[in-house]
């Protein structure tokens, strides 16, 4: 039997987005909610937490997203959809990717792209090597509870590089 096909979410940015952060493809726990990042052992709202020096976690999933907008950041993944069983990186067959490129050049505050793991990093770089002149590109280690290779801590000192965008 064939894994399943999975489809990604719609892009969330406006205008005003200084900061895009790049995903993969969103998870079981995330694809069932409907949210992106939506399983709770996930770290990316307390890593967003960090960076903005705002309440995320304790928020309805609409004012996260509103209070990101207010704050210059977006959401996408690289991968609009693909195969997989489960929800590792490691077990996405044949994806097909996002326009990420047209999206980047749409976004006229853009300032920088944040790669969150490396697969969306690997995937993504090619991807946006024309708007690499334009925009900052920064990998940084996986919000996902798989990726425990770095503490909670160590992943917010990485993830803080995404301030001097906002600014």
């Amino acid at each position: 039997m064939a894994p399943e096909r999975k489809r990604g979410f719609p892009p969330v940015v406006d205008d005003h987005t200084r900061v895009l952060i790049l995903g993969s493809l969103p998870g079981e726990a995330s694809l069932a909610a409907g949210q992106y990042y939506g399983n709770p052992r996930n770290a990316f709202w307390r890593l967003l937490e960090t960076v903005l020096d705002e309440d995320l976690v304790a928020l309805p999933y609409d004012d996260r997203l509103s209070t990101l907008r207010a704050c210059g950041v977006g959401l996408w993944d690289v991968v609009a959809d693909a195969e997989r069983r489960g929800s590792l990186d490691s077990a996405i067959l044949d994806p097909k990717a996002n326009d990420l490129l047209a999206l980047v050049q749409g976004l006229p505050a853009l300032r920088a792209v944040g790669f969150n793991g490396a697969t969306a990093a690997k995937l993504s770089l090619r991807l946006l090597a024309p708007a690499g002149d334009r925009i900052a590109m920064a990998a940084l280690p996986s919000s996902s509870p798989a990726h425990a290779a770095r503490s909670l801590a160590e992943k917010a000192a990485a993830w803080g590089v995404l301030r001097q965008y906002l600014a």
